[in-house]
C-alpha cells in the first residue's frame, strides 16, 4: 500500500506521539477540523485536546507556547495553517527565542515548527512563501525540506527527536501528488545530509523540494541528449 507525502508527515506524528507523552502539538485548526490541508486529521480525536492544542490565530502565540513547552522538557510540533505567516511575529519567537535558547541559557529548545510551503498551487502572495532563506542563515535553527513521501516521515520523525529546532517546510505540491511504499519498521532519515537522487559526471544539479521533481524531469531529457547529470537533493 503506498503512502502519500501527507499521509507520511501525520504517520511519522502520530508514531511519535504514539511513543512518547513529551511529544504535543499547537496550532490553528488543528484538532476537529484536523489542520488546512488535514495533515493532523484524526490526531485529536487519538490523543485528546490536552495534547493536540488548538490555538487562536495568533502566530507568535503559536510559536511562543510552543518554545516554553519546549523549554520545560515537551517536544511541541507547532503547526502554521501557511508558513507565510512565520512573518506575524512568530519569526521573532522563532529567531529571538526558541534559536538562542541554548547558547544564551544552556536550555535547549527541541521544537519543530512545520507548515505548507511554496507557490504553484495559484495560492496568491499571502500563500505561497518559501521562506527557508531566511532561516538557514540563522544559527541554531536547522531547516527541512523535504521532496520524497520517504524522507518526509523520517526527517520528521528526527526533527521531533531532535534536541534544537527544527523549521520543516512541507511544499503543498507535493501532499497528495507524491507517494511511495514505505517500510514498516521505525526508521529515521539523518538531519543535514544531502540525497543523491542521479549520479553523474557531467554537471551537478542541487536542489530541494518540489524542485527535485522537476529537476529529475529535466536531466531525463539532458540524458537523452548524452548528457551525465549527477542531482543532488539538500
Amino acid at each position: 500500500m503506498t503512502t502519500t507525502f501527507l499521509e507520511a508527515i501525520r504517520d511519522a506524528i502520530d508514531e511519535e506521539m504514539a511513543a512518547n507523552e513529551a511529544v504535543i502539538m499547537f496550532g490553528e485548526d488543528i484538532g476537529t477540523y484536523g489542520g488546512a490541508f488535514k495533515v493532523t486529521e484524526g490526531l485529536q480525536e487519538k490523543y485528546g485536546a490536552q495534547r493536540i492544542i488548538e490555538t487562536p490565530i495568533a502566530e507568535a502565540a503559536v510559536i511562543g507556547a510552543a518554545a516554553g513547552a519546549a523549554m520545560y522538557g515537551m517536544r511541541p510540533v507547532a503547526e502554521l495553517q501557511f508558513i507565510d505567516f512565520i512573518s506575524c511575529a512568530g519569526f521573532d519567537q522563532l529567531v529571538t527565542v526558541a534559536a538562542k535558547s541554548r547558547y544564551r541559557n544552556g536550555i535547549p529548545c527541541p521544537i519543530v515548527l512545520r507548515g505548507p510551503s511554496g507557490g504553484g498551487g495559484r495560492g496568491g502572495p499571502f500563500h505561497s512563501a518559501c521562506p527557508e532563506m531566511w532561516a538557514v542563515s540563522t544559527p541554531g535553527i536547522k531547516v527541512v525540506f523535504p521532496s520524497t513521501a520517504y524522507d518526509a516521515k523520517g526527517l520528521m520523525k528526527a526533527a521531533i527527536r531532535d534536541p534544537d529546532p527544527v523549521l520543516y517546510l512541507e511544499h503543498k505540491f507535493l501532499y497528495r501528488r507524491i507517494q511511495e511504499e514505505l517500510p514498516q519498521e521505525d526508521y529515521v532519515v539523518e538531519l543535514g545530509k544531502a540525497a543523491i537522487r542521479r549520479d553523474g559526471i557531467d554537471a551537478t544539479i542541487i536542489t530541494y523540494g518540489a524542485m527535485a521533481h522537476v529537476v529529475l524531469e529535466a536531466v531525463e531529457t539532458l540524458t537523452s541528449e548524452g548528457f551525465d547529470i549527477r542531482v543532488l537533493d539538500l
